[in-house]
């Protein structure tokens, strides 16, 4: 890959390869920890090859443009399918390994507005929060709570915007979350985003509505509100914080007269409601400690109040805590090994309901190229 990459063109290809391995108390599956959904086995979470071409976004002389491109396999494709894209292999045949076309836009960099402003028409993540679906993206192996139930990508145009050194903006229209234009889930919806650095660059604000509509049912159809802070501590500890409130309307009541959609939960209502509101709020803390160039640690705890059971099937507070050591052997492979402890508050939840807590000792392995 780095002899094809030394050519002349602005298209890089690369990717990784990530098998990973977990022990868990449960015998059945990990839900709803992600992405070591499956228990007690060696898996291949992602193969991924990325094709791109990142447009020249430090000068503001000439108009310049990019794309990206992301093929994955792997058991982690049921984290980044959308409906409609071949979703299928998981919605249907529920198969453990499948293929996700999971970004595919371009870049059109304009340096005369503002300070310089891209527009991002495609399929891409959706912007708000810590983590990605991608797996180097990520400070931890294993996802929080918190990230495994909110959206995934989105279609559509977004338009990021440089004000100066402090301040950017964000505003976009998609089709709503996780789904394809074509599909009859999808509806206009909006985000809006403001994002604030302090001179001192030890602190950064990032709030952002997104994915905003009549929040009617349908799937993964989450009005989500959410905010981030990053704050350095020094050269060598920083931590990340993330909140979101998320709802649907009009969603099926558990035991009622109407069948929820294939692949999205039904809610816990009150007797006698066939359909209401299902909220959802959590919270999470990263904090990273850099022991050297090769080596850091990272602790996180983690929230989550799945109020009526819609996102993870059972109505029931979580709290989640995870330690892991990231080792880069040379520049082209990382370790991850990690211990996670969590716990469904009022109801069993893990093990397809049959216990309260959950232990898992777990790792991945990424061999970039």
């Amino acid at each position: 890959m780095t002899a094809i990459n030394q050519a002349r063109s602005r298209t890089k290809l690369y990717g990784w390869i990530d098998p990973t391995l977990n022990f868990s108390n449960s015998g059945h599956n990990n839900a709803p920890e992600a992405n070591d959904d499956y228990a007690n086995r060696v898996e291949m979470n992602q193969i991924v090859l990325y094709a791109e071409r990142l447009p020249d976004s430090v000068q503001r002389e000439h108009v310049d443009w990019g794309y990206h491109l992301t093929a994955l396999y792997g058991t982690d494709y049921r984290f980044t399918i959308g409906k409609g894209y071949g979703s299928g292999q998981l919605l249907n045949d529920h198969h453990q390994y499948g293929f996700d076309p999971t970004l595919e836009y371009v870049d059109i960099y304009i340096p005369k507005v503002a300070q310089g402003m891209n527009l991002r028409v495609g399929r891409f993540i959706s912007v708000p929060g810590i983590e990605a679906q991608l797996a180097p993206n990520n400070y931890i192996f294993s996802h929080s709570l918190l990230y495994a139930i909110d959206p995934f990508t989105d279609t559509g145009l977004m338009a990021t915007v440089k004000l100066n050194d402090q301040w950017l903006v964000q505003f976009g229209i998609t089709d709503g979350h996780d789904v394809a234009p074509w599909t009859v889930d999808a509806k206009p919806s909006g985000t809006a985003c403001l994002s604030y650095t302090t001179e001192s660059v030890n602190d950064n604000f990032y709030v952002c509505a997104n994915g905003i509509n009549d929040g009617k049912y349908a799937y993964n159809n989450l009005q989500q509100y959410d905010a981030t802070w990053y704050h350095k501590f020094s050269k060598s500890v920083h931590m990340a914080t993330e909140t979101w409130y998320m709802y649907e309307r009009e969603v099926p009541s558990l035991g009622g007269t109407i069948p929820p959609e294939t692949g999205a939960n039904a809610a816990y209502c009150l007797p006698g409601e066939q359909r209401c509101t299902a909220p959802e709020y959590a919270v999470v803390n990263f904090l990273q400690k850099e022991l050297s160039g090769h080596d850091f640690l990272s602790f996180r705890s983690d929230f989550l109040n799945d109020k009526k059971g819609q996102r993870t099937g059972f109505a029931t507070r979580y709290s989640e805590n995870t330690i892991t050591w990231c080792h880069w052997i040379g520049s082209t492979v990382q370790i991850r090994p990690e211990l996670r402890f969590e716990r469904a508050w009022d109801m069993r939840a893990y093990d397809n309901g049959r216990t309260h807590n959950q232990f898992t000792v777990a790792s991945d392995l990424i061999f970039h190229f």
